[in-house]
């Protein structure tokens, strides 16, 4: 009888042992199950913004002189500070060499401009930076050698020149949260200005063949794939017909962002098969004369990364455009203004203008939200 008892008691504790091994595994399942399902959901964002050309004119890096080779570029951003700052990723082309104090400072036609200048967009939050433009030669090899050393300084990614043929097929790719990118970046003008037969690596100039090969060795490496075109004709706010078909060729290739530059002006923004255009950013800033060429677009969007059913999936949304006004007087006291700033007192007829602007960004994507 007490056998009977034991045996009992012993296939008791059994079953609960296996009942208790049983459930651990269901629930190690089910957690894994769970994991599994939340990894394939899983979403991921940057913020982005993006502004255009840099073109750093003599009357400007003299207003920030404040030293014998000493320049705080600073004040320039004041207002629009904000605007950059909040987001992950921000783009913008430097029109003209930082080169160095050895090559002697110049502005227009050949430019070279102060260190000063790439340490505030720097500081005011650029890491994404387009060198290929026609102004790319201006100071020669010595020029590019100099200004890839300086921007090498910084936590950026540059684009568009190079110091060797290996360095320019070896595209660097970076990752912030979650999202892996880089940034690819060509001209189709250097002022009749050419680089050094066996290298013509030094800056990247336009080619179909050229940059599909360049693409192709990326676009499976990357979530985003940013390229940055210096086209078009300068100061018109339509794109011609070799943007159009340079975006056209661009979109087919799995490009997500091409952000154009060169006119000087606003162009409009368009969706290519769900590849973003811009056309043309205008003057980030400069000191050139004439409203059309002191008003540029910051642009900003939201990227979100979905990884479903193992497939991951680039989407936009959140496409906003502010404008800027370049403020100056008698090329003195420059300052980016943002538009909800300006006043009469500093823009006449501020408000025509602001439509005039906003039916030539919106003119291809009425989709697109400007913001006052």
């Amino acid at each position: 009888m007490k056998i009977t008892k034991f045996l009992i008691c012993c296939l008791e504790v059994l079953l609960i042992v296996v009942l208790l091994v049983l459930g651990y595994k269901q629930f190690r399942s089910f957690g894994k199950k769970e994991s599994f399902i939340k990894e394939e959901k899983k979403e991921s964002e940057l913020s982005l913004v993006m502004v255009g050309d840099a073109l750093i004119h003599g009357s400007l890096y003299r207003d920030a002189q404040i030293g014998d080779d000493d320049y705080n570029f600073s004040y320039l951003f004041e207002y629009i500070t904000p605007l950059i700052k909040q987001h992950d990723l921000a783009f913008y082309n430097q029109e003209t060499i930082i080169g160095g104090s050895e090559l002697g400072y110049s502005s227009y036609p050949r430019f070279n401009t102060p260190h000063q200048f790439g340490d505030a967009m720097v500081n005011l939050g650029f890491n994404l930076i387009a060198l290929a433009n026609n102004h790319s030669l201006d100071k020669g090899e010595k020029g590019i050698e100099n200004s890839i050393k300086y921007w090498q300084q910084h936590d950026v990614l540059i684009a568009g020149t190079y110091l060797s043929l290996e360095e320019r097929n070896m595209q660097p790719i970076k990752i912030k949260n979650n999202i892996s990118y880089t940034l690819l970046a060509y001209t189709t003008y250097t002022n009749g200005l050419k680089a050094p037969k066996g290298k013509e690596y030094l800056v990247n100039v336009f080619n179909y063949d050229l940059v599909k090969k360049d693409i192709m060795r990326v676009r499976d490496q990357v979530d985003l794939l940013i390229v940055s075109m210096h086209w078009g004709n300068e100061y018109v706010n339509v794109p011609n017909k070799e943007q159009k078909e340079i975006a056209k060729f661009l979109a087919e290739l799995g490009v997500d962002i091409v952000i154009g530059h060169h006119p000087h002006v606003i162009q409009p923004i368009e969706y290519i098969d769900g590849t973003l255009i811009l056309y043309s950013l205008g003057n980030f800033v400069s000191a050139q004369k004439g409203v059309d060429r002191l008003i540029g677009m910051i642009c900003s969007l939201i990227i979100t990364k979905k990884h479903e059913n193992n497939h991951i999936t680039i989407n936009f949304s959140d496409l906003t455009v502010k404008f800027i006004y370049t403020y100056y007087q008698n090329f003195k006291n420059f300052k980016i203004i943002p538009y909800h700033m300006v006043t009469p007192k500093i823009l006449t007829n501020f408000e025509q203008i602001f439509e005039k602007y906003s039916k030539i960004v919106t003119s291809l994507e009425e989709s697109v939200v400007i913001i006052k």
